[in-house]
């Protein structure tokens, strides 16, 4: 007879086994962000080398150096800002047709941070370089300054959605009061961008959050003393996970939280 010792090393064996299975079965189908194909957009330059006036941003990333965005931003034109939906999203944009391009093409990818607005007092060809239709990237001076020379001041680019690579799980930064939470969503890999989101304490159930502007989503619920857990949905790619006991019972305004759990 099978010693008893035996029979529990077996079925430890046997559980190891089926979670691993199971992982990689979960892993392999689990929605997965791929780059989209190229297209032709213009780009532009704003602010000097150091990026300071990046920072802050329609998004609401705030300082983008403290959390995680760095020098390789863009502001969008309305066309690709999308009302808000397209902060986070990744692009990789190479200079193409112009004598000041680098050699080469090289590519730079860089995180939608913020909003390039039209200026109708300015023809689109002429000035207007965001108003719609147009699609076009008014980048940080550091990421330009990656694919052509900055005296170039326009030029023309090659362009295409790329997965966000980001280092460890989504964060929450805490907006509001114990009656309204605001909640901006940071460090989104993936297709970096968000549909929509729900909000859980302790002792309510799923409460659906509003988009309110970039990347930020608000409830109107009393949530105060209460542990928070989130459930977000990629605009992009439509998968759905679910960050638990992401802040706790004693949460603040004005605090970010980090989680385990990122987008594929």
């Amino acid at each position: 007879m099978p010693s008893f010792l035996y029979l529990w090393r077996l079925r430890i064996l046997f559980m190891a086994l089926s979670a691993t299975i199971f992982g990689r079965f979960i892993s392999a189908y689990a929605p997965i962000y791929r780059p989209s194909p190229w297209s032709l957009a213009n780009a532009t330059f704003y602010g000097d080398e150091s990026a300071s006036a990046t920072m802050g941003g329609a998004c609401g990333y705030g300082n983008l150096f403290n959390n995680g965005y760095g020098v390789d931003t863009a502001a969008l034109s309305s066309t690709l800002f999308n009302n808000g939906y397209a902060c986070g999203t990744c692009y990789q944009i190479k200079c193409v047709h112009s004598p000041w391009c680098f050699a080469g093409s090289p590519f730079t990818t860089v995180t939608a941070t913020n909003i390039c607005p039209p200026n109708w007092n300015q023809d689109s060809n002429n000035g207007g370089w965001c108003n719609p239709p147009r699609t076009h990237f008014d980048m940080a001076k550091p990421a330009f300054m990656k694919i052509a020379q900055w005296k170039g001041g326009i030029v023309p680019v090659m362009y295409r959605r790329v997965p966000c690579i980001k280092k460890g799980g989504l964060r929450f930064s805490f907006e509001g009061n114990g009656y309204w939470l605001l909640v901006y969503v940071m460090n989104v890999a993936g297709g970096g961008d968000i549909s929509n989101m729900w909000v859980k304490g302790s002792k309510t159930g799923w409460i659906s959050m509003s988009h309110n502007w970039g990347a930020s989503y608000q409830a109107f619920a009393t949530l105060q003393g209460q542990a928070l857990s989130f459930k977000i949905t990629s605009y992009t790619s439509k998968e759905t996970i679910v960050a638990w006991n992401v802040a706790p019972s004693n949460w603040n305004a004005g605090l970010t939280y980090s989680t385990m759990v990122n987008f594929h």
